[in-house]
């Protein structure tokens, strides 16, 4: 048993699973698992996870599914199913995490609560900064004043710098961050007895835009969990990328959800319900 399983769901970028992988290998915090649940992106990413898993010092499990479509809530239930450890970590396939992110999202595990934490967008020319070296002399962590310069620039410049300061001090995250406290499906953490008892990520829900987040988080809510903010302390920098189009029938389906059933347990999720 590992305490911790970091999941990271994949569909074809290669080049930035690999420096994901760079960034977990300089982990202050060492006692983890990483699954990679991928949605079917074909040999030369298996190819690429292979050669982590005999060349560095990673323990990695790869899971895929053949493509038939957006499907990253099935991989994700069978990454769960997979898990070694009693908490577990989801962070996306473009999102690179700071050296202490594991260790803050460990410090911080409750009973019945999930961990919700944020990211910094990097613009299209601080993205491509991030290579091998970048990472591994953690360069990209002294980064929050070009950020901020970045910032104020055009519509493929950075945003949220604010998302990569570390504070320590309660008092100033709460003063500094008031919003609301969500899951973001690329950085969140949970028990993994918690997410069983919702049933999981709901299969149904086809396409990128929504389901492994606002609708997990709804069906918690139903469960009384707590939602607890890791913002300001588990930090991930989001690499930049063209925006895809979001599944209008996904919001169509949370809404009848909402309206209709009110059930925290999903049909179609890591058990299948008649």
């Amino acid at each position: 048993m590992y305490k911790i399983s970091i999941i990271v769901s994949v569909y074809k970028k290669i080049d930035e699973l690999r420096l994901i992988l760079y960034a977990l290998s300089v982990q202050t915090f060492k006692d983890f698992e990483i699954i990679i649940a991928d949605d079917g992106s074909g040999k030369e990413l298996e190819e690429s996870v292979k050669y982590f898993k005999k060349n560095a010092d990673l323990n990695l499990i790869f899971i895929t599914q053949p493509h038939l479509g957006f499907r990253k809530n099935r991989i994700l239930n069978e990454a769960i199913k997979r898990a070694n450890s009693n908490h577990l970590i989801f962070i996306d396939g473009d999102c690179i995490p700071h050296s202490n992110f594991i260790k803050a999202h460990f410090e911080n595990i409750r009973n019945n609560a999930v961990l919700c934490g944020r990211r910094v967008y990097l613009g299209e020319k601080l993205s491509l900064k991030f290579d091998r070296d970048y990472i591994l002399n953690k360069e990209y962590e002294k980064n929050n004043f070009s950020i901020l310069r970045d910032s104020l620039r055009n519509k493929k410049s950075s945003r949220y710098f604010e998302e990569g300061l570390i504070l320590k001090n309660k008092f100033l995250r709460r003063v500094f961050n008031p919003k609301e406290i969500h899951i973001l499906g690329c950085n969140f953490s949970i028990p993994k007895d918690l997410i069983e008892k919702v049933n999981g990520f709901d299969e149904d829900y086809i396409g990128a835009g929504m389901g492994e987040d606002t609708d997990l988080e709804y069906r918690l809510s139903l469960l009384n969990a707590k939602f607890i903010s890791v913002r300001n302390l588990a930090i991930v920098y989001h690499l930049y990328h063209k925006k895809t189009l979001e599944e209008k029938t996904n919001y169509e389906y949370f809404h009848n959800i909402v309206s209709k059933s009110g059930n925290y347990f999903c049909k179609n999720g890591l058990i299948k319900v008649e």
